[in-house]
Parts: structure tokens; C-alpha cells; sequence
């Protein structure tokens, strides 16, 4: 297990740094002149000359690569013009949100895709499986942006049952949560549904079924283990995706995320925030995928092997 451990970050390191390095480059990448997107084109010369020492910008390419390395491995991704704060202690006070929203978001789908996907294999050509079908299709083709706005004005503004925007309590969380985890629920419900489909057609279920096993514990306990590793690739991929849905979402909701965080370091120039934000997206996309390859030799001991 040790040697798996081993090997699988190794093959990590390499992505890591080949994030580091594009998130260094993303400054770099902006047409014109960053210091002035900053300051304005107005700004003096003597005022773009100081910012420009200020952020490092007057040194080669190479030196700030390396200058830049040296930030993140100390935890220092520079400084925020528009907070005049440190961009790693922003970064360190909305990324809870994110998580939070996140994993609530993964979690719903979770409870809302398994039940749904086994018992639409369960019934394969019934109604019951067709209306399933419908709707996981319908949450497919539904966007976060547009199912936001209904759930706003459906459970928050006529019934009142919710509120708006904001965040504090577990009231604020659901409906930002279920506008991220409907898309992710449809999904997985249809990951669900075909790899259960695939398992009950084995010969271990009719053997399970023949030495007179529940047929809660064939379903639950043999059949939807096997069907996990699949289902586990797609939660690993989406939670990428959910991050990246954050910033939509934290912007309907006014959630004081990262992902809002983003937007509104684009609209204020704040390119070190933009960074580090970015930075932190993708590294933490590059650790659910880490921890997915762990889940995969939970889920069926043969790969370890």
C-alpha cells in the first residue's frame, strides 16, 4: 500500500508544478502592460516605475519564476491591491465557504443520485425508469446560472421559506448547495443506473440470489460495491467542476467564497489575487484527484495489487 502511496504522488508532483508554472504565467499572458491595468493609464510614470519594484515585475522572467516558487512553498502569493491584505489570508478566510458549499453540494447529489440510479436499474423499462430518465436529462441540460435565479424567486422571494443571499447558517447554504448539486445528481444518477445495470447482469449476483441472500443485501452490499469505482472517477472529475460552478453560484448568492473572490478580483485588475485564487482552485483539483486514485483501492483491493 505504501509503494501505491508512493508512486501515485509521484506522478502528482509533476502536475503540481505544471500548475504552479501556468498560474505564474497567467500575469504574463495579459495583453499590455500589468502595472498599468492596475494603476490606470494615467498613472505617472514614477507611480508605475515604484508598483512595478513593488511587485517584482523589473527582474528578468526567470529570476521572478523562481521568486515566485519561493512564495508558494512559503505561503506567500503576494500582496492585494485592492484589500491591502495578504492574497494567502483572503484566500485563507473565503476558502471554507467554497469547501463548505462544495462538499454540501457533492453530498446532495450523493443522497439524491444513488437511491435514484439503483432503483431505475432495478426497474429498467418500467415508468418509474423512464420519469428518472426525464428527469435526470432535464437536470443535465439546466444550467447553474439559470436554476439559481428560479430557486431565488420560487423558495426565497414568493414562499419565503429561504433567504436570498448571504451566508451563516445552514438556511443560506441550501439553496446555493442544491443549485450546484442538481447538474452533478443527473449525472450520477445515469452513472449510477448503467454501471448497476452492468453488475446485476454478473454471475456472482444470481449466485448471491440463489444461496437465498436479501435482496437488499445483493443490491447494497455486492452489486453497488463493484458498480462504486466508476461512480468514484465521476465524483472525483465533477468536484473540479463544482469548484469551478462556485464562482457562478457565489455570485447568485452573494457566498463569500473563493470563487466569488475571483470575479471580484477580475473587475478590480487585482491580478495577485486573481493568482492566487486560481492557484488555489487547481491545487485542490489536483488533490480530490490524488485522494480519488486512495478511493479507488479502497473501493476494489485488486488495484493495489
Amino acid at each position: 500500500m505504501f509503494r501505491y502511496l508512493a508512486l501515485r504522488l509521484a506522478y502528482t508532483l509533476p502536475v503540481i508544478w505544471l500548475v504552479v508554472s501556468i498560474v505564474f504565467l497567467l500575469i504574463h499572458l495579459v495583453p499590455g502592460d500589468p502595472v498599468l491595468q492596475m494603476l490606470g493609464e494615467g498613472a505617472p510614470a514614477a507611480d508605475v516605475q515604484a508598483t512595478r519594484q513593488a511587485f517584482g515585475l523589473d527582474v528578468p522572467l526567470t529570476t521572478q519564476y523562481f521568486r515566485y516558487w519561493k512564495g508558494v512553498l512559503h505561503g506567500d502569493l503576494g500582496h492585494s491591491i485592492r484589500y491591502s491584505q495578504s492574497v494567502a489570508g483572503l484566500i485563507v478566510q473565503r476558502y471554507p465557504y467554497t469547501i463548505q458549499l462544495t462538499v454540501a453540494a457533492l453530498v446532495i447529489a450523493i443522497l439524491l443520485s444513488v437511491p435514484a440510479g439503483v432503483h431505475s436499474a432495478r426497474r429498467r423499462n418500467r415508468w418509474s425508469d423512464r420519469f428518472i430518465s426525464v428527469i435526470s436529462l432535464f437536470g443535465l441540460s439546466f444550467p447553474n446560472f439559470a436554476l439559481g435565479p428560479i430557486l431565488i424567486l420560487l423558495f426565497a422571494v414568493k414562499l419565503g421559506w429561504l433567504p436570498v443571499s448571504g451566508s451563516g447558517s445552514i438556511a443560506n447554504l441550501v439553496l446555493p448547495a442544491i443549485t450546484m448539486g442538481g447538474a452533478l445528481a443527473a449525472i450520477l444518477t445515469r452513472m449510477v443506473r448503467t454501471s448497476m445495470l452492468e453488475e446485476l447482469s454478473h454471475d456472482y449476483v444470481r449466485t448471491a440470489r440463489a444461496k437465498g441472500l436479501p435482496e437488499r443485501e445483493v443490491v447494497y452490499g455486492h452489486a453497488l460495491r463493484n458498480a462504486m469505482i466508476p461512480i468514484v472517477t465521476v465524483m472525483g472529475l465533477q468536484f473540479g467542476a463544482l469548484l469551478a460552478g462556485a464562482i457562478v453560484t457565489e455570485t447568485i448568492f452573494s457566498w463569500p467564497g473563493i470563487g466569488r473572490l475571483t470575479i471580484q478580483a477580475i473587475g478590480n485588475r487585482d491580478y495577485y489575487l486573481v493568482q492566487g485564487c486560481i492557484l488555489a482552485i487547481g491545487l485542490t483539483y489536483v488533490l480530490v484527484n490524488f485522494v480519488t486514485d486512495l478511493l479507488y483501492s479502497a473501493v476494489n483491493p485488486r488495484i493495489r495489487q
